[in-house]
């Protein structure tokens, strides 16, 4: 085992690129160029980073197909009587006073017309016209012969945006709770309801940092689990946790999240913490706290990562624990940086890795889910220009195109609440933490989505690290992925794919919930499951949905079975080792939390 320590993670603070160009790609080939992109850039701040050309020509793909398909128009006029039909025969029997089904349905994950109120009449004949139009247009942009499947798939976002935007739930003279709770409060909800308008509105406008609620205080109430900053560069600082056992498994635990995020989505309140649980079990773990980067920082790359972040935290763990292999933890695109850096570190023979852990963590990008719908080369080029103006990706902007993937949801119900019902937004810990806004380096983000997304070239045998291509199936560590039945950022089928790449001994978890509720599932949450299944080295893949009929339901959180995986890939147990090692470059410089994670 490689245990030396590089003069990369021991020169301290100072990150120096290989290079700083001006721009996140090759430069223009005329300077007028940048006439251009100055224009798209400025457009691009109007339209959030949509881009106007791919939004039409999803339009004009689709109207073309459907133009030239008589047979599809008709049937599309049959599905349109057949749901006037229903609607007129279920208002009728509602306005009558009968006892009938309602014929349409929201989706499972639109909780809009959940109020019984909304089962009565007049409310319930609204709310199935609506479902109906729903249903009829859901039909329409459904993908037709010769259609461009991911046109089709745009065209219905666009439209369900639209339908959204007009849905009765929004309108409170068409609403039943808007309505009884201004009768209720005599119109103060919807006085209340202003002012948290106008004071969200300055905010935007302002793009002012909300401060934490009381009782939700970074390092106080939030990320609290105690250690301290045993290094930090420009990038990153890493945290040493504090043993909270006599003894602790040899091989430390790292974890890499994704710098789309603040790291302490694993360290929220101390009863949910990944972080704590592992430490309370009897390991020593380590954190990598992202920096948030400014407009100076555009020049970091997914290589700047990999090196000056990743390869850093494992040198510098190596001069605190010596001799010792490494498990690595990899959330999200901080898994996909992982998985980058361990096939490279494979094909290296760099071998301090002891396991390899990805969380909603994809590796290939064919099946990326509906944030597709937000990548091709018009849309990538346009979100380029922007970042070539502004220096980096903003975090509300990443966040506005998060929210419309499920905007009844996201956008419209607490809409909604916020300024018809006059409700303040009850604080959470994990509702804190998603409003801790981070932004995203120009060049990174341009290579994240043209080298990965885009042209998915890790799993497609292009991707080259320094130069070369690395391959996933060089991999040999044993690996223990996770996905969540409901993740919309990373669909568990994408991540679940991870099988078909890789060779090496295998464990793979779904667990029930979203892309950061399902991966906080601690011992004690209610109404939690997951499936669990091991695939050995070298054993023929098997698809996901053959799996998944092959899998038990298991009650609880799946944290205990991830404990406990650790300690069968750990050689033995340990007194707990010190805090840093000053002696070679790795004093404690503060307490946890750091200082990185409070950049604003």
């Amino acid at each position: 085992m490689d245990n030396s320590v590089s003069k990369r993670a021991q020169s301290g603070t100072a990150l120096v690129p290989k290079w700083m160009p001006a721009v996140v790609d090759i430069a223009p080939r005329h300077k007028h160029q940048n006439m251009d992109r100055a224009i798209r850039a400025a457009v691009a701040r109007v339209t959030g980073g949509i881009s106007p050309h791919s939004v039409q020509a999803a339009w004009s793909d689709w109207a073309l197909h459907l133009s030239r398909s008589p047979g599809r128009q008709l049937e599309l006029a049959e599905r349109a009587q057949i749901n006037i039909f229903k609607t007129m025969t279920y208002s009728a029997r509602a306005l009558a006073g009968e006892d009938t089904t309602a014929p349409f349905t929201p989706k499972d994950y639109d909780h809009r017309f959940v109020d019984p109120s909304w089962g009565k009449a007049p409310f319930n004949i609204w709310q199935q016209s609506f479902l109906a139009v729903q249903d009829w247009w859901d039909e329409a942009t459904d993908n037709m012969r010769g259609l461009h499947k991911q046109d089709a798939e745009r065209t219905r976002f666009q439209i369900r945006q639209l339908l959204d935007l007009v849905a009765p739930s929004n309108l409170p003279w068409m609403n039943p709770e808007i309505i009884a709770e201004t009768v209720r409060t005599s119109g103060k909800n919807l006085v209340d309801g202003a002012s948290h308008f106008t004071q969200d509105m300055i905010q935007t406008m302002t793009q002012t940092h909300k401060p934490a609620p009381e009782g939700y205080k970074i390092g106080t109430d939030l990320a609290c689990t105690p250690g301290e900053v045993v290094f930090r560069n420009d990038l990153f600082e890493l945290i040493q946790y504090t043993p909270q056992t006599d003894q602790v498994q040899a091989e430390p635990v790292l974890f890499i999240p994704a710098w789309i995020m603040k790291y302490y989505i694993l360290d929220l309140s101390p009863d949910n913490s990944m972080i704590n649980y592992l430490v309370q079990q009897g390991f020593t773990v380590f954190m990598i706290s992202w920096c948030n980067p400014t407009a100076d920082q555009s020049y970091l790359s997914l290589e700047d990562y990999r090196q000056s972040g990743v390869l850093a935290a494992l040198d510098a763990i190596n001069a605190i624990i010596p001799d010792r292999k490494i498990h690595a933890n990899g959330y999200c695109l901080g898994g996909t940086l992982l998985a980058i850096t361990a096939a490279t570190m494979s094909r290296d023979g760099d071998d301090r890795l002891a396991s390899i852990t990805l969380m909603a963590a994809q590796v290939d990008f064919a099946e990326a889910g509906e944030l597709l719908l937000f990548v091709d080369e018009s849309q990538v080029a346009f979100v380029e220009d922007m970042m070539w103006d502004q220096g980096y990706l903003d975090r509300p902007q990443m966040a506005r195109t998060f929210s419309a993937i499920r905007a009844e949801d996201l956008i419209y119900s607490r809409a909604v609440k916020r300024y018809f019902l006059g409700k303040e937004d009850l604080p959470t810990d994990i509702g804190v933490w998603n409003g801790d806004t981070t932004r995203m380096p120009a060049r990174m983000h341009s290579e994240y989505l043209r080298g990965l997304f885009l042209e998915n070239r890790l799993t497609a045998g292009r991707f080259a690290v320094e130069g070369r291509v690395i391959a996933l199936k060089d991999i040999s560590d044993p690996m223990f992925v996770v996905a969540t039945e409901t993740d919309h950022i990373a669909p568990w089928r994408s991540v679940y794919k991870t099988k078909l790449f890789t060779d090496c001994d295998l464990t793979f978890v779904l667990t029930k919930g979203g892309h950061n509720g399902g991966i906080l599932s601690e011992p004690g949450h209610p109404n939690r499951h997951y499936r669990i299944g091991h695939r050995a080295a070298e054993a023929f893949y098997v698809g996901p949905d053959h799996w998944l009929a092959g899998q038990t339901t298991v009650p609880g959180s799946w944290w205990p079975d991830y404990a406990n995986w650790l300690r069968d890939n750990s050689s033995d147990q340990e007194t707990p080792p010190k805090m840093g090692n000053p002696s070679l470059g790795y004093p404690p410089l503060c307490a946890a939390p750091g200082t990185y994670v409070h950049q604003v």
